[in-house]
């Protein structure tokens, strides 16, 4: 607990907002995080982020201090989150830029349609395990490999393993969470780490970048942004490994290998100078903002987030697009460039 918790928290029963912000703003990045890993989506998880801060207010006098201010909030988002499961309906798809080209579908592939970038930075995503049990790295648990492999799991098996294997929740713990057993968990969770080891990568993003260095990856980065830019065709294709990927959630549009990444959506289809590119991260990866030349010919607009996935031989192994540019300042990317 922190120095002077209960102090705080008596206080919060008495009506004090101020002292109530000061409880909960050390929290919020776990908070936040856990509502992202429940849900796949960057405003699905604000809102049920929201919503965990007003229950919590709400029910701050059922807080007995007998567990930690820490567990008792993740308790309140993880049901929150599961409410908001039960209430998800299908995501409708917009109809202005359908996507063109060879592809499979991108349930095949392991991408639910809520699934959206995410600003980890913002949100002060530390390096490192939540606690002694965790098996995720707290960078690696918000990767977009792991974010789609979790909307594999039903939503009771996706908390249980979001709290036991990310925060390092004890089975007791998650057991009183979501209103189980303790052998139920134990249950629940060895399924849902058998469903995890069959989708997700051998090595994850924060492995590889790790081996990489921070300015291998740059490199690696810089010359794909050239590649696009300068619209050099065999130069974005000598950059992709041989089973490279490329997804755009929500539509129905994924491709493996070079070649039909090559016929994708994804390749630049104008002249050269017409794309422009702006360094970001997202979901503890490379991400670049997309902007193309607007009609006026004096700024470039956004059009998308590509979040990227590199090989430790420094060759990029998946590409993600994400259509959603009305989130680019979350990413630190500016609103439009000069041309």
């Amino acid at each position: 607990m922190i120095p002077d918790e209960s102090v705080l928290v008596a206080a919060a029963r008495d009506g004090d907002e101020r002292a109530f912000r000061r409880l909960v703003e050390p929290l919020r990045g776990p908070i936040h995080s856990l509502c992202y890993q429940m849900l796949g989506s960057l405003h699905d998880a604000e809102d049920a982020y929201q919503e965990s801060l007003l229950r919590a207010w709400r029910g701050i006098g059922s807080f007995d201090e007998r567990s930690t201010l820490h567990t008792w909030l993740h308790r309140v988002a993880t049901n929150v989150c599961l409410d908001a499961l039960r209430r998800r309906t299908r995501r409708v798809v917009p109809l202005d830029y359908p996507p063109d080209g060879p592809g499979r579908s991108t349930a095949e592939a392991g991408w639910d349609p809520h699934i959206e970038p995410y600003p980890n930075g913002e949100l002060g995503i530390e390096d490192g395990f939540a606690g002694p049990e965790a098996r995720y790295e707290r960078r690696e648990a918000i990767e977009l490999a792991f974010i789609a492999s979790l909307q594999h799991l039903p939503a009771r098996q996706r908390a249980v393993l979001i709290l036991r294997d990310v925060f390092s929740f004890s089975a007791a713990e998650v057991a009183a969470t979501i209103g189980a057993t303790v052998p139920a968990v134990n249950s629940a969770l060895q399924r849902a780490r058998r469903t995890l080891e069959e989708r997700l990568p051998d090595r994850s993003q924060q492995w590889t970048l790790r081996a990489l260095g921070d300015e291998r990856v740059r490199e690696v980065v810089d010359r794909f942004v050239d590649a696009f830019e300068s619209a050099e065709l065999d130069a974005i294709l000598g950059l992709l490994a041989d089973d490279a990927t490329f997804a755009m959630p929500p539509f129905d549009e994924w491709s493996r290998g070079r070649d039909a990444v090559g016929d994708s959506w994804l390749m630049p289809s104008g002249p050269a100078g017409e794309l422009r590119y702006s360094s970001a991260r997202a979901n503890g990866q490379p991400a670049l903002g997309t902007y193309r030349l607007a009609a006026d010919g004096h700024r470039f607009e956004p059009i998308a987030l590509d979040v990227l996935a590199l090989t430790p031989d420094g060759l990029v192994s998946q590409v993600v697009v994400f259509r959603q540019t009305d989130v680019f300042d979350r990413f630190g990317l500016p609103p439009s460039l000069a041309a």
